[in-house]
């Protein structure tokens, strides 16, 4: 059955086999855990690994289907299966399942099929035989494939970024409260030729960004239009998106086109750690809010305004911190009535950033109020299930912290700067495993060095940084 079912694009076409006897239950079955069961179903169907699997859709959609309704790209369902001009994965999973349009879209369970056939036909494309299905690892340049990412730099980050949440684990919970779990595991991914390319993560801001600690990805051209604020237009007004999206794909969305409704921000921010990306230069309009494009700066936050889950505290601090800078750059009066959510723009029809969005906590960030300082910790620097468990003052220029998790037996280094906050400095984050090479993060940072992550159970670490003119560096300690 399962042989024949991996290649169901050709045996089955032609005939609609209902999705619950395609997965060889009885019809009126009914699960008490209807989508942990189906991605044990799809994985096992089309030699997927489950982990990796539940992972890619939490990346995605935090494992909500949102009842049909498509993403900001045109991604439907818990995997995201996109129709789009430059991207067609739902029209494949389709063909390949023999199940309709409207059922990918809609139901969990036919959507979780459709995207794990999408990934086995893109593993057999790129050559994974039977060995290699079974390494998590070796799905790299598949998991970089299904992301529909516009160039090879945000492929990477798409594919680092579900990586990395299979090292952290998942625990999620479903629209209709279903718990479904992925245990934290270390896997060293193969990137195969993403090696080579650009790591988003980790590279230096470019001349071209406005905010010291972002990184640089353009727009395409036809989604901007290139202008000489604010001498051409007053900068009075700062907006704040919802995506309606992931982060590598709010990206890779912004750098397609020509398209008939041209659409960009000026900068993305990302749930989980508060990463920044530029793609377009604030002199320059973005188009993002219809009447306020001459006059503001636009900001697109990772997540859907249906899902309070996006919404972190890392995320609020690193956007406050980002509409501190620009107000205080041009001017902007930091209230309601200059910073506002793109629903507040007038003859808009969006409702973003929604009713999840915390108002009162953002303003109270952007005023300097709960939110002073760094809005980075070393916790959200290196990741879940990461607990610091040493650490050293770099006087009063910043600490490096050195942190561990204990489900995965990684060790994790970052240096968190207290002073130049914004500005980018001289700072540096180390790891060195007894027997290893050290590794490194060293550049002009505006908030942090780091993560540096390295599996060290069972052995002696020297861990240390830098930050302005003050350095640490440790002994090997922390043995076992």
């Amino acid at each position: 059955m399962k042989a024949r079912l991996r290649r169901s694009a050709a045996l089955l076409a032609g005939s609609l086999i209902p999705l619950s006897l395609l997965m060889g239950q009885p019809a009126n079955a009914v699960s008490a855990d209807p989508m942990t069961d189906a991605f044990a179903r799809a994985a096992a169907t089309y030699e997927v690994p489950r982990d990796l699997l539940v992972t890619l859709a939490f990346a995605e959609t935090h494992l909500d289907g949102h009842e049909g309704e498509p993403s900001a790209s045109g991604g439907y369902g818990v995997m995201h299966l996109v129709s789009n001009p430059t991207a067609h994965t739902l029209e494949r999973a389709a063909k390949l399942t023999n199940q309709p349009v409207s059922a990918l879209k809609a139901d969990d369970a036919a959507n979780i099929t459709g995207g794990a056939a999408v990934l086995r036909a893109y593993a057999d494309e790129l050559g994974l035989d039977a060995a290699a299905r079974k390494n998590p690892a070796k799905w790299y340049p598949v998991v970089a494939k299904y992301g529909n990412a516009a160039s090879p730099d945000v492929a990477r980050l798409y594919a680092d970024t579900v990586y990395d949440l299979l090292a952290e684990g998942v625990e999620a919970d479903t629209a209709d409260g279903e718990s479904v779990t992925v245990r934290p595991q270390a896997v060293e991914p193969d990137r195969g030729a993403y090696a080579r390319a650009r790591d988003l993560n980790t590279s230096a801001a470019a001349a071209a960004v406005d905010y010291p600690s972002a990184h640089w990805v353009p727009a395409h051209s036809s989604n901007y239009a290139v202008s000489s604020r604010p001498t051409s237009d007053a900068i009075d007004r700062i907006v704040i998106h919802v995506a309606q999206g992931s982060y590598a794909g709010t990206i890779s969305w912004f750098q397609q086109g020509p398209r008939p409704n041209p659409t960009s921000a000026h900068y993305v921010i990302r749930s989980s750690d508060g990463d920044i990306t530029q793609m377009v230069r604030e002199k320059d309009r973005a188009f993002h809010a219809g009447e306020y494009n001459r006059r503001s700066v636009g900001i697109e936050h990772e997540g859907y305004v249906n899902n309070a889950s996006w919404f972190t505290d890392t995320m609020y601090r690193a956007s406050a911190a980002l509409t501190r800078n620009i107000a205080d750059r041009y001017g902007i009066p930091k209230d309601r009535t200059h910073i506002v959510g793109h629903h507040q723009v007038p003859g808009t029809d969006h409702t973003d950033p929604g009713p999840y969005w915390d108002w009162t906590k953002y303003m109270q960030y952007v005023t300097g109020g709960s939110g002073g300082g760094n809005p980075h910790t070393a916790e959200s620097v290196c990741g879940s299930g990461y607990k610091v468990i040493d650490s050293a003052a770099l006087s009063t220029a910043g600490t490096v912290y050195l942190l561990y998790n204990s489900a995965n037996g990684y060790n994790c280094v970052a240096t968190i700067k207290k002073t130049s906050l914004g500005t980018a400095t001289a700072t540096s984050a180390y790891l060195e495993v007894q027997g290893k090479t050290r590794v490194t993060d060293s550049g002009n940072f505006a908030y942090y060095a780091g993560p540096v992550r390295a599996s060290a159970a069972d052995k002696c670490v020297r861990w240390g940084g830098k930050a302005g003119s003050a350095v640490y560096d440790s002994p090997f300690e922390h043995c076992g």
